[in-house]
């Protein structure tokens, strides 16, 4: 280990967002990656032999890793003595990543994770750290509740919401609630992992239908807005939101087409042009703080006629920040607007790293 880096494992690190984690660390200034697990056809093989046919990320596998031993993420003995915390990329059935993730927790080893089993366990804070940092105050609930002393469970929210969720936010707490709205995402075929959807399917065509997704999008909102109370967090009232989800033939980068009304009388409504300035003056705790992989600016906004677009925008603030374009009236509801992010660094690793950033800048992991 360098310096005095906190060392870290990851779960899951031979698939798709597993080694978006391992590439993504490999210079991080505060977390060093020395413990790595997967499933039992992986355990037993140095990293680099057990993804050599399937590194995917286009880029030499770091060298502090690749010699390390990959280990059954099922067995959680072994993570012992390796690492302070963990990364979840877990690919199983929900209920038992939900298993395995408490069996972590239970042994003293915090998970921030990108699955999706444990983003409504009433007590796991379901993080976006721009809009709800104050969630992590749950996690002493959750560790009481559980009997855990050190360990507990954080996650972070579907990628398919990443794209609106801080306009949105940005909106609200500037005074200007929202009453309902309608998404249709475009979403990139990466966020399917791999293989994913076969290039027969993809190539030529859109496919308007992806598994869960919807209800992801249209649930999860309510919590991520929601507030901390007693052992629970309680979902905010609205907005109501309604989602069309479509899987498109780009490979990274998740579109979302907004319309929006506010829940304020027509002469309290916002114009187009101090919505701009809304967004644009938009910063919270990540840039206070200077977090590593925080966005400068989080929300950026394009008025080309013909932007957002992923190839071009997704980049943008290191894969972290939103980027918005064809701000506008709306006739049915109140504007609209087309809004892009980053579904693999923003809406899975990177944005699960900025997680544990917070986590570490509010002191849950000083006694590890």
């Amino acid at each position: 280990m360098s310096g005095n880096k906190i060392t870290v494992g990851v779960l899951g690190a031979t698939g798709m967002v597993g080694q978006r984690y391992i590439y993504l660390l490999k210079d991080h200034p505060w977390f060093e990656v020395t413990f790595v697990a997967a499933s039992p056809r992986s355990a037993g093989k140095k990293y680099k032999d057990a993804v050599a046919s399937r590194w995917l990320i286009g880029s030499d596998i770091p060298a502090g890793v690749a010699d390390l031993m990959v280990e059954d993420a099922s067995n959680v003995e072994a993570a012992k003595g390796k690492c302070a915390f963990v990364f979840s990329a877990l690919e199983m059935d929900k209920d038992a990543i939900k298993a395995l993730e408490a069996a972590y927790a239970q042994a003293g080893i915090p998970v921030v994770s990108n699955a999706s089993a444990n983003r409504w366990t009433p007590d796991v804070p379901m993080l976006i750290p721009e809009i709800n940092p104050h969630h992590t105050d749950i996690i002493a609930a959750q560790k009481k509740h559980h009997g855990w002393d050190k360990g507990f469970v954080a996650v972070k929210p579907n990628c398919s919401l990443q794209s609106y969720m801080m306009p949105i936010f940005a909106l609200q707490q500037a005074g200007y609630p929202v009453k309902r709205m309608i998404v249709t995402t475009l979403q990139a075929t990466s966020g399917a992992g791999y293989p994913g959807v076969p290039s027969f399917d993809m190539i030529d065509n859109i496919v308007p239908y992806i598994g869960g997704e919807e209800e992801k999008t249209e649930k999860e909102v309510l919590k991520i807005l929601g507030t901390v109370q007693g052992d629970e967090i309680v979902n905010a009232a609205g907005p109501l939101v309604a989602a069309h989800c479509n899987r498109v033939p780009v490979i990274d980068g998740h579109t979302a087409c907004v319309s929006l009304e506010f829940d304020l009388p027509a002469d309290k409504k916002p114009s187009l042009e101090e919505i701009e300035k809304i967004w644009t003056s938009f910063t919270a705790l990540p840039q206070k703080l200077q977090l590593p992989s925080a966005p400068v600016q989080p929300i950026i906004v394009r008025h080309e006629e013909n932007r957002p677009q992923p190839r071009r925008d997704r980049e943008n603030d290191k894969g972290m920040a939103v980027t918005i374009g064809r701000l506008r009236s709306c006739p049915v509801f109140d504007i609209r607007f087309v809004a892009l992010s980053h579904n693999t660094k923003r809406g899975a690793a990177l944005g699960g790293i900025l997680n544990a950033e917070l986590l570490k800048a509010q002191g849950f992991f000083d006694n590890l």
